[in-house]
């Protein structure tokens, strides 16, 4: 018989704060750019979105959420994709310069 109490326990916890976000039961398009999308279009919905977002008591884990799984599409957290790129590139930066940094500071010494 398989011993069960060694396995993992649901991951449910991870996502339960899902259950209080602001935008269940909101049409998912609203988050989600339809193919094609761009220009004032494409900002009106964002915008759009971003006001449920403002107003979400869950909004930082949902940033966050997104932000550690790279999710590529939609506004998440109120940040839209771009901005979550954006976001990802100055974290980058700072660790390809504090690397750098870190590198040339031992070869003074």
């Amino acid at each position: 018989m398989a011993d069960f109490s060694r396995l993992p326990g649901p991951n449910a916890d991870l996502w339960d704060w899902q259950l209080l976000a602001a935008c269940r039961g909101v049409d998912s398009s609203l988050f989600f750019h339809p193919e094609g999308e761009r220009g004032a279009a494409r900002s009106a919905r964002e915008n759009s979105a971003k006001e449920v977002c403002m107003r979400c008591p869950v909004r930082a884990e949902c940033a966050a959420h997104a932000l550690a799984v790279r999710e590529p599409y939609g506004v998440w957290g109120g940040l839209t994709e771009d901005e979550r790129e954006e976001l990802m590139g100055r974290a980058r930066n700072r660790l390809v310069s504090a690397s750098t940094t870190s590198g040339n500071s031992g070869s003074n010494n």
